[in-house]
Order: C-alpha cells, then sequence, then structure tokens
C-alpha cells in the first residue's frame, strides 16, 4: 500500500472528511514520526510496532567491482519492530505455538530432518565430526 492509497482507504471510510483534510493528517503523522525519529525518540504505536534509529559506526567497506578498501562513514538508520498483535494477525492461520510460548519439541530443524533430503536431492552422508582441540 503507498500513501495515496492509504489517503483514499480513510477517505472511503470518513465521508464527512474532505480528501485534502485527510491528506494533510496523514502527511502530518509521517511528519510527526520522521521528526521524533531524526531527535533520537522511539516512536511505538502499541499493537503495530515501534520504530527506532540504530547507529552503524564507520567502518572500511569493500567495492564489489573492483576489490578495492572504501572508507564508508557512519550512519543512522531507521530499524522497525513489530508489535505482537500484527505478528499474531499476520500468524493467525498457522500452527498455534505450545501454552508455555515455547516452540514444539525438537521445533522446525527435527522436523526437516525427519523428512530427509528434499525432492531431487540425494541423500548426503552425515559429516564426521571433529575431535575436539588439543585431545589426542
Amino acid at each position: 500500500m503507498i500513501k495515496s492509497e492509504l489517503i483514499a482507504k480513510i477517505a472511503d471510510g470518513n465521508h464527512h472528511l474532505f480528501h485534502k483534510d485527510i491528506e494533510r493528517i496523514v502527511n502530518v503523522i509521517f511528519d510527526e514520526i520522521v521528526d521524533a525519529l531524526s531527535r533520537g525518540d522511539r516512536v511505538e504505536l502499541r499493537g503495530f510496532g515501534a520504530f527506532t534509529v540504530k547507529h552503524r559506526a564507520p567502518r572500511t567497506g569493500r567495492n564489489p567491482r573492483t576489490g578495492e578498501s572504501v572508507k564508508v562513514d557512519e550512519k543512522f538508520v531507521p530499524f522497525f519492530k513489530s508489535g505482537r498483535e500484527l505478528r499474531e494477525r499476520l500468524n493467525k492461520d498457522s500452527k498455534p505455538a505450545a501454552k508455555n510460548g515455547k516452540a514444539a519439541k525438537g521445533g522446525a530443524k527435527a522436523a526437516a530432518a525427519k523428512a530427509g533430503p528434499g525432492p531431487g536431492k540425494p541423500g548426503r552422508p552425515a559429516k564426521a565430526k571433529r575431535p575436539a582441540a588439543g585431545l589426542s
């Protein structure tokens, strides 16, 4: 969904409001979120999620085309963490979790191991474990 679709959706449900007023409201909300993040504040919308700013320290990167080292300046990047209600609504059709909030015994890795190799993939022998360092 893009901003104009959001404005149209709000307008469809609120015929008593002018389109220009709805557009102004949406713009003010987004501007306030951006302003708060630029001040370093956290923006939390209960049930939806939280916006924060993460700091990325300066580092030496590599140009993938030439392989030469490149200095990458420090930067601040927006970060979004979804809220529990949003995650639950997105996953409402999936299998429910165990009562204590932990995944079912064994988890996804155990289920994949039981299923065996995927279609078209020949079975591979298990990797031999390395002996612990310093032991003979």
